[in-house]
């Protein structure tokens, strides 16, 4: 991959990772009945985001970054945080409700750069690198699985109804 190239990937999923973390934090202000989950989960994206900064100072220099950690495709990233950033920007004007909120998120969950983070901390290691990372973040994971469950036990007429 090309060190341009690959610069630009990371840096715009630390975007991505920032950016889901900057809407969770307006989700966690809004809906004051849901704050401690919300709060739980900015601060997981918050993390992602440190960690994927942590492996390019230390490893892009010697080519060794685990880019299964990231999506390989710079316009859908791009493109993903164009659509974040307007949200948030939404969001700051006019606060979605519990059932948006949740609702968003999902989807969120399910864009490349954030279903390209799971696959890489669900895979087996195939490295020092790769194990450390799996290792670091071991807890901070199925960010989709835990919304889902967690909407459903708030809200079991929206999902069943």
């Amino acid at each position: 991959m090309e060190p341009n190239h690959s610069s630009e990937l990371i840096d715009e999923s630390i975007r991505l990772e920032l950016n889901v973390a900057a809407l969770y934090h307006i989700f966690f202000e809004a809906n004051p009945e849901d704050a401690e989950f919300w709060w739980r989960i900015y601060l997981e994206e918050k993390s992602h985001a440190a960690l994927i900064r942590a492996a390019k100072e230390s490893f892009s220099k010697i080519d060794k970054f685990p880019f299964d950690l990231i999506a390989d495709s710079l316009d859908t990233l791009k493109a993903d945080n164009v659509r974040i950033e307007a949200l948030i920007q939404k969001y700051k004007q006019h606060p979605p409700g519990r059932c948006e909120a949740f609702e968003v998120a999902l989807e969120l969950e399910n864009t490349a750069g954030e279903t390209h983070y799971l696959k890489f901390m669900e895979k087996k290691a195939n490295n020092a690198v790769e194990a450390v990372f799996q290792q670091l973040n071991k807890e901070d994971k199925n960010h989709a699985d835990r919304i889902k469950a967690y909407y459903e036990t708030k809200f079991p007429d929206a999902v069943n109804g």
